[in-house]
């Protein structure tokens, strides 16, 4: 007999259904509106912070280098963080809650990649910006924003550890370890989320502690500091906006109320 919640145990070698595949959770046209509108707003979103960003850095900030000048190296920070803690990381989460087209182990495969590819992301970033602060002679993990990453990190480190063991390692006894891994969905997603959002707060204070000390900076003309701030402020109003969407995809069931959801669907 199926339990709403947990669905079917798998015996032998079938594998449990997932509700969307149950004729009796078929979506109506609402459910269809509701789920295009997410996927259209939140790739907008996305893809268009990144590009402020970029543009932020390029225009207002003398855009990049290395070593060879630590200010600019500096500015290889917000861009490299951006992309793999919001819009990589952001894209992960949604292919996986809203991708309907192809079987679950593959949208678990693209979940990974988009994660993996955020990890060299997150490395380069962290490192131009010790590497800078280094070379200006300015402390590091002082402020708020600096420990907020340095958590955000470490989370995202321990989560794509246990995703990958308790997800994909794990199905090679896929009977054997289905306790541990249904176990496993709501504790995961709930802490991907959280992370998620840690990475939006880390990146708004990283904003909010960039202006203050371009408020200080003689060498701006005030026409161009009213404009960083402009620009800046639209970042992190798209950073709350994309962190909402998300939120909002996660959790929202477009299932009846009715419906039977399994184990490896609860978020």
């Amino acid at each position: 007999m199926r339990d709403r919640h947990l669905g079917k145990m798998p015996r032998g070698g079938t594998t449990t259904a997932r509700y969307e595949e149950d004729p009796d959770n078929a979506w109506n046209c609402c459910s269809w509106c509701e789920y295009l509108l997410i996927v259209i707003l939140s790739t907008i979103l996305l893809v268009g912070v990144l590009i402020l960003t970029l543009f932020w850095v390029m225009f207002y900030r003398g855009g990049f280098a290395w070593s060879e000048s630590p200010a600019h190296q500096f500015n290889l920070h917000p861009i490299l963080m951006v992309a793999g803690f919001i819009t990589l990381s952001g894209f992960s989460i949604l292919i996986y809650r809203l991708c309907r087209c192809m079987k679950h182990i593959y949208v678990k495969l693209i979940h990974m990649f988009f994660h993996a590819v955020a990890i060299p992301c997150v490395a380069l970033g962290f490192l131009s910006v010790f590497d800078s602060h280094n070379a200006l002679q300015k402390p590091s993990f002082y402020s708020l924003h600096s420990w907020l990453g340095f958590v955000t990190m470490g989370m995202f480190v321990l989560q794509f550890v246990i995703g990958f063991f308790s997800f994909l390692v794990m199905l090679c006894c896929e009977n054997k370890t289905y306790s541990c891994r249904a176990a496993m969905v709501p504790v995961h997603a709930s802490l991907g989320l959280a992370n998620f959002w840690l990475a939006v707060a880390t990146a708004v204070t990283g904003l909010i502690e960039k202006e203050r000390e371009t408020a200080k900076d003689e060498t701006l003309s005030s026409e161009n500091r009213l404009i960083e701030h402009y620009i800046t402020s639209a970042i992190g109003i798209t950073l709350v906006l994309i962190g909402i969407i998300v939120t909002f995809a996660v959790r929202r069931s477009n299932a009846p109320a009715s419906a039977k959801v399994y184990v490896t669907e609860r978020i």
